[in-house]
């Protein structure tokens, strides 16, 4: 079983599967420059879905369905351990290691509240390859050895006799769940999720991380990090059958069938659901609780993998929230009944099943009712057909525009493709849609023909909805030190039952994950990148200059072709006087630049206007020496 490592531009090339793989189809995407080639492995049924793209920057990712039923963190623990050694490369961190070894444009790993994924992307083969196989080796043969379980996971050390908690995800889950928005998305998922994994913070609850065991670790890791549970996605110019082979030799050669574990249906309320709770906050000596209450409402909504649905309910999340001038985002940031809208605001389909958020940062209590009526209101009259055409064009335009859109942030273009696809796909669903949004989006212009579309839409998932929440988050300044007591009182009980004994094995403990955290690795077993395999030539875009007149005066225009998927973009510099650059407001009115009104229009024309036609305008500064 040989393959040389070569790369193809041909998509007439690349379809080919290694001979424990199966073809399943191929779809040319012509927005994308792409085409997806679905297999499945033969024996354990391993998805793999792969955009052929004429792209030298390839991206691998291997996805498992993680569904804990506690707030634990296991899976958040795990993703840390499974990088901390594994059996062909048993060092304490090939993970970071490797970062320092490669060319790697990004190396990385995600824990969800029901996936955990380990992505990777190279421009260069050699690198590619040495990656895939670590990441192989640490997703699939992963040591989980009990002394970085301690390390990532959570342990009890003494501290002058003293027992105390320690670990990095213990430490992590402290530091953001005092971050007022995670308290406010873990209090809401609680409640809008009675009775499934999204019920729970895969991320870990501080309160909870200490109940996990090294055990329960590895019975969740075999439990869940099999093949069959797994959605292996790639992206770029390498041949799918060149990797397969090596996700045969290297990892699934070694596995039977196993089991896949299936997403489940939310049980859903007869009637809306009203909930208070309270959130942390630290108050300065002159600071009052007042004007701090978080008011959010919440829907169940259906399947992520119901695809057409998405796409309606995006609809109905632009034209409500688009811009400020959409009536509900209108009405958030002018009812008076808060300071801004709160964080958690539109669709959020990244969960088997999908919900829409509508909120109010910077309130009081007392004010629930009054927002929540109005939200209702301002939905009554949607429902009701006050809807304008051109709005309802603007949010098509920015689906498509976000659709074709080549640019990932921190994230490689490939990568950014396989998370947009990853939700469908790891729920069991058909991931081409998501890609291939044209048919999508002549559906619903055929559907918005009839006048009563969108209106039913909105009362059909918002209006006659039952499984409704609202919470109304209060601060509470005393909130902090309760939990902090009532992690001192487990300790305190912990201390009242260790024997002489139970303290010299902690000693001992702590003494041998100081070893091995201080020992020195034999870099050698990792792979790495040599002079011979990085290319002599460099890859430099030349554009051509020509001049364009503005008016009285001239400017260089320089142009540039690239794939873009037909969209242009255009960056205009200008030279701020030097009495502008050492203005204290510059930086204010940089940010405020497409928000605010400008010229002829007030802010909500010019935010329509923007939405209509563009991705957007902005503006940022750049200090540059003279040459």
């Amino acid at each position: 079983m040989t393959a040389a490592l070569t790369t193809t531009s041909s998509f007439e090339t690349a379809a080919s599967a290694f001979e424990t793989f199966e073809l399943l189809r191929r779809e040319p995407i012509e927005s994308l420059s792409a085409e997806l080639l679905e297999y499945r492995h033969k024996i354990t049924g391993a998805s793999h879905y792969h955009l052929a793209a004429d792209n030298d920057e390839n991206v691998f990712m291997v996805a498992f369905r993680t569904q804990p039923m506690d707030s634990s963190g296991v899976a958040h623990v795990l993703e840390h351990t499974a990088l901390c050694g594994s059996k062909r490369f048993p060092i304490r961190d090939p993970f970071f290691s490797m970062i320092r070894r490669s060319l790697n444009t990004f190396m990385n790993a995600f824990t969800s509240s029901d996936w955990t994924a380990y992505p990777f992307a190279s421009q260069n083969n050699a690198d590619f390859f040495n990656l895939l196989s670590v990441y192989l080796d640490a997703a699939f043969f992963a040591n989980i050895d009990p002394l970085d379980f301690a390390q990532e996971g959570i342990r009890i050390e003494l501290e002058d006799g003293k027992p105390v908690y320690k670990g990095i995800v213990f430490n992590e889950m402290k530091g953001a769940m005092s971050s007022p928005t995670d308290q406010l998305y873990h209090q809401l998922a609680h409640t809008l999720y009675p009775t499934t994994t999204y019920h729970y913070n895969s991320g870990g609850d501080p309160a909870d991380i200490p109940q996990l065991t090294h055990q329960k670790l590895v019975d969740f890791y075999h439990s869940h990090y099999h093949p069959s549970n797994a959605v292996f996605m790639t992206y770029g110019n390498l041949a799918p059958a060149v990797l397969q082979q090596k996700f045969e030799e290297q990892a699934l050669a070694k596995f039977a069938q196993g089991e896949r574990l299936e997403s489940v249906p939310e049980q859903r309320y007869t009637i809306p659901q009203r909930v208070e709770a309270n959130y942390a906050v630290d108050l300065a000596e002159d600071e009052t609780l007042e004007n701090r209450t978080h008011i959010v409402m919440s829907w169940l909504l259906p399947k992520t993998t119901d695809i057409k649905a998405r796409f309606a309910l995006r609809l109905v999340e632009g034209v409500l929230l688009e811009d400020s001038a959409s009536p509900l985002r209108q009405y958030i940031e002018t009812c008076g009944l808060g300071e801004s809208p709160s964080p958690l605001l539109g669709l959020d389909d990244s969960n088997y099943e999908m919900s829409f958020l509508c909120g109010l940062q910077g309130s009081n209590p007392e004010q629930a009712d009054a927002f929540e009526q109005g939200v209702l209101n301002v939905l009554e009259k949607i429902a009701g057909g006050d809807i304008q055409t051109a709005q309802v064009e603007a949010v098509l335009h920015q689906i498509e525009l976000q659709q074709r859109e080549i640019g990932g942030g921190s994230y490689p273009y490939g990568l950014q493709l396989l998370l947009n696809g990853l939700g469908s796909a790891i729920h069991g669903g058909d991931p081409l849609p998501v890609w291939q949004i044209e048919p999508l989006l002549a559906e619903l212009r055929e559907n918005l023909k009839d006048v009563n579309y969108l209106p039913n839409l909105v009362r059909q998932y918002l209006l006659d909805n039952q499984h409704r929440v609202r919470l109304v988050l209060n601060p509470d300044s005393e909130k902090t030190t309760r939990d902090l007591q009532r992690e001192q009182d487990a300790l305190d009980k912990i201390e009242a039952g260790l024997t002489a004994e139970d303290r010299e094995k902690l000693d001992a403990d702590a003494a041998a994950l100081a070893e091995r955290q201080a020992q020195v690795d034999d870099l050698s077993i990792l792979p790495k990148v040599g002079l011979a395999d990085i290319p002599v030539d460099l890859k430099i875009k030349t554009g051509e200059t020509k001049t364009l007149q503005l008016g009285e005066h001239t400017a260089p225009l320089y142009r540039y072709a690239s794939g873009t998927n037909g969209l242009y973009y255009n960056q205009v510099l200008i030279e701020l006087p030097q009495a502008l650059l050492n203005s204290k407001l510059l930086s204010i009115y940089v940010s405020l630049v497409g928000s605010v009104g400008a010229g002829d229009f007030d802010y909500l024309e010019l935010q329509q206007q923007q939405t209509a036609v563009s991705g957007g305008v902005g503006l940022s500064s750049s200090l540059r020496t003279e040459i």
